[in-house]
């Protein structure tokens, strides 16, 4: 039963959760203009990422993001932010800015998704993540054995989990595919 849990990209986000909430991740954090330029950079011990709430009205949430640098508080709207647990690496140099692919395997769609959400949970799936500004300009590429989709309650947010390393993509275009199908 311990193997099993081990494996389990559930109860990896969980310990990762309770890092990020206790000590904070050890994380790159850039945000981007939109022409991928990067307009600050810093790095530290991240707290938790939270939409800032007191800005919420009755009819719309805030796209406004709070979160901790070294205890310090960041407030930021706006621009495209990847924050990267250190330990990830950005590929964009081994890819091309361009995605153009073709495959004619014959599948059975409805029984591929539900392999797919089976399997995703336990294992994870060997993926790459092409990320881009919000006009669509390419920003940065990571790759994993083991990618994790998981959910968050903050409005243009998506959190991954990287071979176990914590990547949150803010205000972005991205698109994740299975890593077989790029290599094809």
């Amino acid at each position: 039963m311990v193997f099993l849990l081990t494996g389990c990209q559930r109860v990896r986000k969980f310990f990762k959760d309770v890092e990020t909430t206790t000590i904070g991740l050890s994380m790159v954090v850039k945000s981007y203009d939109e022409n991928s330029q990067v307009i600050d950079q810093y790095s530290g011990r991240v707290g938790n990422v939270t939409r800032e709430t007191k800005l919420d009205t009755e009819s719309t949430e805030s796209s406004v993001i709070t979160f901790t640098v070294g205890g310090k508080e960041v407030q930021h709207v706006g621009s495209s932010v990847i924050m990267m647990e250190k330990g990830l690496e950005d590929i964009f140099s081994e890819y091309v800015k361009t995605i153009d692919f073709a495959n004619r395997d014959i599948t059975v769609p409805f029984l591929n998704k539900m392999v797919n959400d089976f399997r995703e949970p336990f294992s994870g799936h060997d993926k790459v993540i092409l990320i881009r500004s919000q006009n669509g300009t390419p920003l940065a590429t990571f790759a994993g054995d083991k990618v994790y989709l998981d959910t968050t309650d903050v409005s243009k947010m998506t959190k991954l989990l990287v071979d176990g390393k914590t990547l949150i993509i803010y205000r972005c275009d991205y698109s994740i595919y299975d890593l077989d199908l790029l290599e094809q």
